[in-house]
């Protein structure tokens, strides 16, 4: 056990070094392998009506890569356009909103502290803008350092397509060929912790991903119709962002608000209005999508999945963000096996709990229990 467990951590440690050093590289070999993943079911599907396994990758593939080309026609210009036009007018934003705090707030506090509280409160909000400012501005060069591979348009249009077109073709030999190289004796467990690895991957991002769909349309279309500049970014943006619990709805949330604020002020009811767009869609989500397509058995925390997200993105950059949901699913479960057969051994249970129970003193003539 000591030997399997040193083994199996060695080869964690050198898988991550790898991946470390071969980061800006893996893209393309990362989002392949993640889309014959996602992809492998409907090819099984078409494989029991009928249609032979490369038939079944050829039209999938195909079929995905017309899908994409689309989008990136139709959306992209849209979405660079705001993007170019939200960073130009974002400064003007900002220094309205801190105007607009410090005259809203000034009143009471000059009312409590005097006129050396008001003059420190603008010099704190001011900071506290320009902070924010400078970290956003710092997250996205980060991102974009870490996550060289994206610039590389070229290998991920080509690419990624051949990985997953591989991959998907052989993907169940592959997974027959590793199930062979576990020891028989080990070979239930290995696959019931497989399984259980698969649900909760599969589930969280199948499930959260149309959960994030789903938000980006409705904040989308919800800040469109009431009118917020660029309404539709952010509320795509705060959909996507979804993918990560909380993040998205809040990011979201924070900078419509601020947006409006600026936008309708004094007018309060549309600022209302686009508060209530972003609670709606989370009583939707937390009561309606989540429990449906998500649900509780996936076995990732909220916590656990923020913590992974930016420990790999910090480590490895945008490969890191691709693998975090996996690695920290995978990790999850192990960590619930380890614990179990912690609780089952005698380390937990102690030499006396799991001590074999003393021979039955046999009953004596006459004893109570006769008759």
């Amino acid at each position: 056990m000591q030997r399997q467990v040193v083994l199996w951590v060695g080869a964690g440690l050198v898988a991550l070094g790898v991946l470390y050093l071969l980061g800006d590289i893996l893209l393309p070999f990362v989002v392949g392998a993640a889309l014959a993943y996602l992809l492998d079911p409907l090819a099984d599907r078409l494989e029991r009506i009928g249609i032979g396994r490369l038939g079944a990758t050829i039209v999938i593939l195909c079929l995905f890569v017309l899908v994409f080309v689309l989008g990136l026609v139709v959306l992209v210009p849209i979405v660079v356009n705001q993007i170019v036009a939200f960073a130009e007018q974002l400064p003007t934003y900002v220094q309205r909103l801190q105007v607009l705090i410090a005259e809203q707030g000034a009143p009471l506090v000059e009312r409590v502290g005097g006129q050396d509280a008001l003059a420190q409160v603008q010099r704190a909000v001011g900071d506290l803008v320009g902070q924010g400012a400078a970290w956003v501005a710092t997250f996205l060069r980060s991102l974009w350092s870490g996550g060289k591979a994206v610039a590389g348009v070229v290998s991920i249009l080509v690419v990624t397509p051949v990985v997953a077109f591989y991959l998907l073709v052989d993907w169940d030999r592959m997974i027959r060929t590793i199930d062979s190289w576990v020891p028989p004796r080990n070979r239930a467990t290995v696959r019931r912790l497989g399984r259980e690895m698969d649900r909760a991957v599969s589930g969280f991002v199948r499930g959260q991903s149309t959960v994030c769909l789903f938000l980006a349309v409705f904040y989308a279309t919800g800040l469109t119709v009431i009118g917020l500049n660029f309404g539709g970014l952010i509320g795509m943006m705060a959909g996507l962002i979804s993918f990560v619990p909380y993040v998205g709805s809040l990011t979201g949330l924070f900078v419509s608000v601020g947006v409006a604020l600026v936008q309708f002020l004094p007018d309060w009811t549309w600022v209302g209005v686009t508060l209530g767009v972003f609670l709606v869609g989370q009583f939707i989500e937390g009561n309606i999508l989540s429990p449906k397509l998500v649900g509780d058995a996936v076995g990732l925390h909220p916590v656990w999945l923020m913590f992974a997200l930016l420990a790999f993105g910090s480590l490895f950059g945008f490969v890191g963000l691709l693998l975090a949901v996996p690695l920290s699913a995978m990790i999850g479960v192990l960590a619930r096996f380890a614990l179990q057969r912690y609780r089952e051994s005698a380390m937990y249970l102690g030499t006396e709990a799991i001590a074999p129970p003393p021979e039955a003193t046999p009953i004596r003539a006459g004893s109570e229990l006769d008759g």
